[in-house]
């Protein structure tokens, strides 16, 4: 593909230029912060994400934060974009879809996280091809419920990846390519029934999912990979709603090397090394917290997540 299809003056997207050999590229969109504080925290997640990642000697990792970056010229030799935001009418992506389609054609890793699975109206192609399965909405739904993992498949991401149990805003009920060819899921559980206790509606429930999940007790796909026909990789997760959950280590590490596999980093025996994130660490980037913050609660639960689900 032509450097010129993107406006781009030296390399082409997902390609450095034959004189250097540069670190690994990952590069992180990360929408504005939404929702209540500590919710949705897109530019602090992808932060956290990203030094993580240039801790590791052969890695240069970058975040883009609150809008889409001004010049496409930054995913000059790029082996990875991860993209955390809202969805929908707010999609960060919007109007930007070309440059997500090239990306992928050019086999640059691609991964979507949490809100970021929904695509605008009629834009789901994009997101489908690039990572093999996104959310649809009148079919997939939003709760938020604790998913356990106890058993967990054969793959580089799941490297150092202990079983565990947490609560999310786990989407679930997602739409697959055909055959969910070349997909290879990784996080899977079955939702308990009051995750569907709520009205129908086009996020909430609808008759497919209560077959799928009440009458076929069908396990549900929380997270996957793809790799596209042309050897490119792709990354779906639909945790993330829960800024306190990057301390928890099996979450954390999971997230890494999913990230790291994009980019084709050979993922270590026990995972992508990183340290625990402290209560601190986690607020610093926020801010003040509201009034009504429960500082206690949240403490609690970081110092219970070593704890973890025994087959």
């Amino acid at each position: 593909m032509a450097a010129s299809a993107l406006g781009l003056t030296n390399v082409a997207l997902g390609q450095a230029s034959p004189e250097q050999k540069p670190k690994k590229r990952i590069i992180f969109i990360a929408g504005p912060s939404s929702h209540a504080y500590g919710l949705h925290e897109h530019p602090a997640g992808c932060r956290l994400l990203a030094d993580c990642l240039n801790a590791l000697p052969d890695v240069k990792a970058e975040v883009f934060a609150d809008k889409w970056p001004a010049d496409d010229s930054v995913f000059n030799g790029a082996d990875a974009v991860v993209i955390f935001s809202d969805g929908g009418t707010g999609h960060i992506m919007a109007g930007h879809e070309e440059t997500i389609e090239k990306l992928t054609k050019s086999r640059v890793g691609v991964g979507f996280m949490h809100y970021a699975l929904i695509p605008q109206d009629g834009k789901h192609r994009v997101i489908k091809d690039a990572i093999g399965g996104y959310y649809e909405t009148n079919w997939s739904v939003n709760p938020i419920w604790q998913a356990t993992f106890k058993k967990l498949p054969e793959h580089p991401v799941m490297n150092g990846v202990k079983p565990f149990t947490i609560k999310d805003e786990w989407y679930y009920h997602m739409r697959f390519v055909p055959e969910q060819e070349n997909v290879k899921m990784l996080l899977s559980d079955l939702p308990p029934a009051e995750t569907l206790n709520r009205p129908e509606g086009p996020h909430s429930n609808n008759p497919h999912v209560r077959k799928a999940v009440l009458e076929e007790k069908q396990p549900q796909h929380l997270a996957w990979v793809y790799t596209r026909k042309n050897g490119g990789r792709g990354f779906g997760f639909t945790g993330g709603h829960y800024h306190w959950n990057w301390a928890h280590d099996d979450y954390r590490t999971f997230v890494l090397n999913a990230v790291g596999w994009l980019a084709g980093i050979k993922i270590p025996p026990n995972g992508i090394p990183s340290k625990t994130p402290t209560y601190d660490d986690l607020m610093k980037p926020l801010g003040v917290p509201p009034k009504k913050f429960n500082a206690t609660e949240i403490k609690k639960l970081l110092s219970n997540w070593k704890n973890l689900v025994k087959d």
